[in-house]
């Protein structure tokens, strides 16, 4: 009888794969209810795009401080104290905005996002090798594929919220007219909407602490928990001595850049296009979600479909394929300046499904115990999200560059990122 991937030494992890499956979808709905609060901010405090997207160096720069820690609390106690402290931090960013809105500041909600973020680098480090865990080796990049698929209905579920819940209820004054307004007006204006961003941010605090209670209540493995000594230098040494681990953090940092860029930006390179039809500010922005909403369903739909054909492809070669595909399509994002280019925009989504968990499931490949230090290295590779998108908002902010709108000509940063992983996928195409 064929063993279950959900398996190992007759022991089923279906129960905890369930919840450990779950943190994914609740992390993939704090990413993507973060990714249009870059325009969102920009609009209420009256900013350029390049300090908006401040939001994100706050967000995936918590991901890069708390990795290496977050692994070494792991190696010390379990992944699941990991994904409880995780959780736990995640609840604390999340309600800490409502302090943040009652000061009327800018930078306290950075520091909420940073601390959300630390908590999501504790999941991240715990989850992804944890899945790896419950199961045998040979079908560990399937299985992570497979928890991964839910990160992206999480995704959906934060991009809905966004739209619904945040960007539809903001106040429907435009950024011109924000401008013209009066010191008085503009606070009232202010405070207004930042009632509306906090509200879903304070429920989902309230979610985690409940998935927490009952992850904390729940009998969970302890696959690879039998180490706790913590050979800090040693351990790198030992992993970045591997080809395929140290290439791996590369294309991981070019990966995350690529995907956070291609999701927040849509709203800019939407914004424009719409309005440049005529339509209103607020309407042309929601529109554009609801095309990233359509990219991020591509995106949900092409993970299913390529953890079913890595039964038969290499994982490697599948992401070259997929990458080259990615980078046609963002070719085009920049030539065309109609609604042709949104169309290849939302395609990409679909294209970047497989790359995060096989990036990663090949590059902690026979690493053991190993792989919880092999974690944090490649969840610090999320720094790519905080780094590269602060650049391409630059680019934006130049308006017009070569007699093209500078939105179109900021996605040379995602094909470059692309043209990385392509590389990757070509050098690890027989060694996974």
């Amino acid at each position: 009888m064929k063993q279950s991937i959900i398996s190992k030494d007759g022991n089923s992890y279906l129960y905890p794969f369930i919840l450990i499956t779950m943190c994914f979808a609740l992390w993939g709905f704090a990413n993507d209810i973060t990714n249009p609060m870059v325009k969102a901010f920009s609009k209420i405090f009256r900013m350029s795009v390049t300090d908006g997207a401040l939001v994100q160096v706050a967000f995936y720069g918590g991901y890069f401080a708390m990795a290496f820690p977050a692994a070494m609390f792991i190696r010390k106690y379990t992944y699941k104290a990991g994904v409880l402290l995780g959780l736990g931090l995640y609840a604390l960013g999340a309600l800490a905005f409502f302090p943040a809105k009652l000061t009327g500041e800018y930078y306290p909600f950075l520091l909420a996002y940073f601390v959300m973020t630390c908590g999501l680098s504790f999941l991240e480090t715990s989850c992804n090798p944890y899945i790896l865990s419950m199961g045998p080796e040979e079908t560990a990049t399937r299985r992570l594929n497979l928890a991964q698929a839910f990160n992206p209905i999480g995704s959906l579920m934060g991009m809905y919220v966004a739209m619904n819940f945040i960007q539809n209820k903001l106040h429907p004054i435009d950024t011109a007219e924000r401008a013209q307004l009066t010191q008085a007006e503009f606070e009232a204006v202010k405070d207004y909407d930042l009632s509306v961003l906090i509200a879903p941010y304070l429920v989902i605090g309230l979610v985690i602490i409940v998935m927490l209670l009952v992850i904390r209540m729940s009998q969970m493995p302890r696959n690879a928990d039998n180490s706790h000594s913590i050979d800090f230098i040693p351990t790198l040494k030992r992993i970045f001595s591997r080809r395929r681990y140290k290439y791996g953090v590369i294309a991981q940092f070019f990966y995350v850049g690529a995907q956070i860029m291609c999701w927040t930006f849509i709203i800019q390179y939407g914004t424009r296009l719409f309005m440049s039809q005529g339509m209103e500010e607020q309407a042309a922005e929601v529109l554009s979600q609801e095309y990233n909403i359509l990219a991020m369903i591509f995106f949900c739909v092409s993970r299913f479909i390529c953890t079913f054909i890595l039964k038969y492809v290499k994982p490697g070669r599948l992401l070259m394929v997929l990458s080259a595909a990615a980078i046609v399509l963002t070719a085009c994002v920049i030539i065309f300046e109609n609604i042709w280019g949104m169309y290849c925009l939302v395609g990409v989504s679909a294209c970047m499904s497989l790359m995060f968990p096989t990036i990663y499931g090949i590059a902690l490949k026979g690493l053991g115990d190993d792989a919880k230090f092999g974690a944090a290295g490649l969840i610090m590779a999320i720094l790519g999200g905080s780094v590269l998108p602060p650049l391409q908002a630059s680019i934006i902010d130049c308006k017009t560059l070569f007699g093209m709108p500078a939105v179109n000509v900021s996605f040379i940063l995602p094909l470059f990122c692309f043209v990385v992983i392509v590389v990757y996928g070509y050098k690890m195409r027989k060694e996974s």
